[in-house]
C-alpha cells in the first residue's frame, strides 16, 4: 500500500478533512466526494471516536460548497463544534482558578499537553480538551498540593503510580510526579538532568490567561512518550497524533535537531520515533521540513492501525467497554492488552517495552495483595 493510502472510504475522507482542518488548507483530495447521508454519519462517528470533531469540522468548512453533507447533517456537525468550543472555554476558566490557586500559595504547576499544546492551534477551541494534568516537580510542593486541595474540600484519589486525582468543578484533574512517560530506571537521572537543563516556560491561552507548561525539547519528549504508552497498551487517538504534528510544527526552529535525536536515542525510543514521524507525514500531512530531524522513513500502516481499531485511548478497542471497575482486574486487562501489542512495542522499543511489562506486572501484583491481603501473590 502506498504510504498514506486507506482504502476504507470513509477513514479516507476523515483523514483527508482532519488534514485540511489541522493546517487549514483545502482538501488535497476530492475523489471521493460528494458523500451520501449515510457516509457523513459515518465520518462523524469516526471523529467523535477519535476527538477530533472540531478539527474534522474545520477541514469540512474548506470543502466546496457542493459538497458539504445535507443540511440536516451539517447541523449537527455545527452543534458539536459549538459545544467544543464551550468545553473549551470552560476548561480554561476552571484551569485559571486552580492554578491561580497554587500560584497564591507559592507553587508553579507544570501543564502537561492539553491546553498548553492547544494553544500551538490556529483555533484553539476547535481542539478537543480533556482533562488537566499537572506536574510538580519536587515531592514536598506535590504534597502541598495535594493538601491545598484537600483544604478547599476535594476528595483526592491517589493512584499505584504516584499520581493524585480529583474532580475540580466538574474536571477531571491529576498530578503527576513524573513529566515523561518512560519506565526504563536507567534513563531517569539523565531525563532529570535534561528536565533541569531546558525547564519550563510560559505560554498564553486562547482567553489570555498564562500559564507554564514544559519548554520545546521537553514538550516533544512528554508528548512523545504519551503516545507511545498509549501506542503499546490499550490504544490511542487521532487527537494526541495531531498534537505532536502541531508541536513538531511549532517548535521546529526553537529545537537542535540533534539534541532531539540523541535524547530519543539516549532514552530507546529511536526507531519508535521513526515511525510517529512517519506518520505525521503519511497521514497527517505534516512537511518532512518540520520534523525534530531528518531521518529513514517507516512504512507507518501498523500505527494507523491501531488508531483505528480502538479510537481515543483506545476505548473503543474490543473488550474495553465491558471491564469491571475492580482496580485489579483493569491492571489485569491493561497487562493483556500490552501482551496482544508485544510484537509492536517490542519491535519499535524493546527496553522501553521491557520495563513497561514489568511495572505493569508489579503493579497487578500489588492491587491483588491490596484488595486480598495474605493471599500470596508473588511479586
Amino acid at each position: 500500500m502506498v504510504a498514506g493510502e486507506v482504502t476504507n472510504k470513509e477513514e479516507a475522507v476523515l483523514l483527508i478533512l482532519l488534514k485540511a482542518g489541522l493546517w487549514e488548507k483545502e482538501p488535497d483530495n476530492l475523489s471521493h466526494f460528494p458523500l451520501s447521508d449515510e457516509s457523513w454519519a459515518e465520518v462523524y462517528r469516526l471523529a467523535q471516536r477519535q476527538t477530533v470533531t472540531g478539527l474534522v469540522y474545520q477541514g469540512m468548512c474548506l470543502l466546496p460548497d457542493k459538497l458539504l453533507p445535507s443540511e440536516p447533517q451539517l447541523m449537527r456537525w455545527v452543534a458539536r463544534a459549538d459545544a467544543i468550543e464551550r468545553s473549551n472555554r470552560r476548561m480554561n476558566g476552571v484551569l485559571a482558578r486552580l492554578c491561580g490557586m497554587f500560584e497564591e500559595n507559592g507553587l508553579t504547576p507544570v501543564l502537561q499537553k492539553g491546553q498548553g499544546v492547544a494553544s500551538l492551534y490556529e483555533n484553539p477551541l476547535l481542539r478537543e480538551c480533556g482533562d488537566i494534568d499537572l506536574y510538580f516537580p519536587k515531592k514536598e510542593e506535590r504534597q502541598y498540593a495535594a493538601s491545598l486541595v484537600r483544604k478547599s474540600g476535594w476528595h483526592i484519589k491517589n493512584e499505584a503510580d504516584g499520581s493524585a486525582c480529583y474532580e475540580w468543578n466538574g474536571v477531571q484533574v491529576e498530578h503527576h510526579p513524573r513529566l515523561f512517560d518512560i519506565n526504563n530506571p536507567f534513563v531517569q537521572d539523565s531525563l532529570k538532568k535534561v528536565e533541569h537543563v531546558h525547564g519550563y516556560r510560559t505560554t498564553l491561552l486562547s482567553d489570555g490567561t498564562e500559564i507554564t507548561v514544559p519548554s520545546p525539547l521537553l514538550n516533544l519528549l512528554l508528548l512523545n512518550t504519551h503516545i507511545m504508552k498509549h501506542a503499546f497498551g490499550w490504544g490511542i487517538g487521532l487527537r494526541q497524533l495531531c498534537d505532536m504534528a502541531r508541536a513538531c510544527y511549532s517548535f521546529r526552529d526553537t529545537v537542535n535537531p540533534l539534541e532531539v535525536k540523541t535524547l530519543y536515542h539516549k532514552t530507546g525510543i529511536g526507531k519508535w520515533s521513526r515511525l510517529l514521524h512517519s506518520f505525521l507525514q503519511d497521514y497527517l500531512g505534516l512537511p518532512p521540513a518540520f520534523l525534530p530531524y531528518e531521518e529513514e522513513h517507516l512504512p507507518s500502516r501498523p500505527l494507523l492501525d491501531i488508531i483505528l481499531r480502538g479510537g481515543n485511548f483506545g476505548q473503543y478497542a474490543a473488550g474495553r467497554s465491558n471491564l469491571s471497575q475492580s482496580m485489579w482486574k483493569r491492571k489485569l486487562h491493561t497487562s493483556r492488552s500490552f501482551l496482544s501489542n508485544a510484537c509492536f512495542s517490542y519491535g519499535y522499543a524493546p527496553k522501553e517495552a521491557f520495563w513497561t511489562f514489568i511495572n505493569l506486572s508489579i503493579g497487578q501484583a500489588n492491587a491483588k495483595r491490596t484488595l486480598f491481603p495474605g493471599s500470596g501473590f508473588p511479586l
